[in-house]
């Protein structure tokens, strides 16, 4: 894991419906010290039907948002083939695999990590992830939550990102989150 930030997503079922969120703090470091503190590190892709988030270098997060929302755009917003297509390409691209950097995607019905090695993870319980060096704190968080808390989606993930900005020094509590 490398000193980035914390991004969080959590899917599930509030009030009869499917929800999706992601969340990201705001703090940007270089070594040891912080540059800034209200970054966005999480956007929506495809017309606002997807959800995604990065942790690594934000140069590097503006280059791999934008590859993957082209591969969504040719795969008419088909999530798994999507990511499937943006892993292949992304490990066999000679600059991009070397990156230090992992996303996080998500709609209603699928959430996966990904990563230049080629990693396609999707979360055992299907419904949180977590990035960055703040994201075991922010995933702890977030399953104790979702099984003991009655919370809702939103305030579970703003909840747990707290927790994770006030454990990880590479995390702050300037929050974002986003919603489908």
């Amino acid at each position: 894991m490398f000193e980035a930030t914390t991004i969080l997503a959590y899917k599930t079922t509030y009030k009869n419906k499917k929800v999706a969120l992601i969340g990201g703090d705001g703090q940007v470091t270089f070594g040891n010290c912080v540059l800034k503190g209200n970054a966005t590190k999480i956007r929506t892709l495809y017309n606002g039907q997807i959800l995604s988030g990065f942790a690594g270098s934000t140069a590097d997060a503006f280059s791999l948002f934008d590859m993957f929302d082209r591969i969504l755009e040719g795969k008419k917003g088909d999530l798994m083939r999507s990511v499937l297509e943006f892993a292949k390409l992304w490990r066999n691209d000679k600059f991009l695999r070397k990156l230090e950097a992992m996303m996080l995607v998500l709609d209603k019905e699928k959430l996966f990590i990904l990563s230049g090695s080629g990693d396609v993870v999707e979360p055992e319980d299907g419904k949180i992830a977590a990035i960055g060096s703040g994201g075991n704190f922010a995933l702890s968080a977030a399953r104790a939550l979702d099984r003991y808390a009655n919370l809702t989606p939103r305030e579970l993930v703003e909840q747990s990102l707290q927790i994770a900005g006030e454990l990880c020094i590479y995390t702050n509590t300037n929050i974002k989150i986003l919603e489908l």
